[in-house]
Order: structure tokens, then sequence, then C-alpha cells
């Protein structure tokens, strides 16, 4: 049975900061894509990064190119999202997800697994 966890959401202020886990079971982050979503109120999900099985490649939503890093722990079967200089518009419910598929998937049908979402949300 696959499960991913996420967990470091919280309330935060403009220009603040988080670090998101997702915590994996079931498969091995080292043979994935993996990637972060987010979904606004009354917005479709959307793509926010994702990292290839080797963690050698990564890809990101261009609003976030320069804040926001992805990155992996193939040890801990862990996957993070470290997001700087927070803006309102990033306030979301943010979900990770697994992916059979290259590491440009950016569709939510391109991806297999989903975790239940952690809030973020940026007070300005």
């Amino acid at each position: 049975q696959v499960q991913l966890v996420e967990s470091g959401g919280g309330l935060v202020q403009d220009g603040g900061s988080l670090r998101l886990s997702c915590a994996v079971s079931g498969l091995r982050i080292s043979q994935y894509t993996m990637g972060w979503f987010r979904q606004a109120p009354g917005k479709e999900r959307e793509f926010v990064a994702s990292i290839s099985w080797t963690g050698g490649s990564t890809y990101y939503l261009d609003s976030v190119k320069g804040r926001f890093t992805i990155s992996k722990d193939n040890a801990k079967n862990t996957v993070y999202l470290q997001m700087n200089s927070l803006k309102s518009e990033d306030t979301a419910v943010y979900y990770c997800a697994s992916s059979n598929g290259q590491v440009w998937a950016r569709g939510v049908d391109e991806y297999d697994h989903w975790g239940q979402g952690t809030q973020v949300t940026v007070s300005s």
C-alpha cells in the first residue's frame, strides 16, 4: 500500500519561508519521478515542482523559480520543498505525488499516488 504524508505547512508572513516534507512508504522514491502540486480555493490543482528518480533533474513552475527548491533523501524515502520569499499568491494546499513518467510531467493525470495535502497560508 502506497502512502504519501505531507507535513510542514502553516501560517507565515509575506517574505517568510517554510519547508514541506513528504514521507513516502510503499514505493522507493529512487525509482520514481516525484512532484509537488498546489491548489488554491476555487482554482485547479497546478504543478509546482518535480524531481527525477536520479535527483539530477528538477523542473519548476515559472512563478516559483528561484524561490522554491525541490529535493529528496532516498535513504529516508522523503521528498522536500523548500519555499523562500513566500507571497500571498502561494497560499494553497500543497500535495506531494509520485509518477511513473518523465521528470517533466506536469499534468495531474500523469501522477499516480497522492498525499492528503498540507495547508500553506501566507499573510500579507
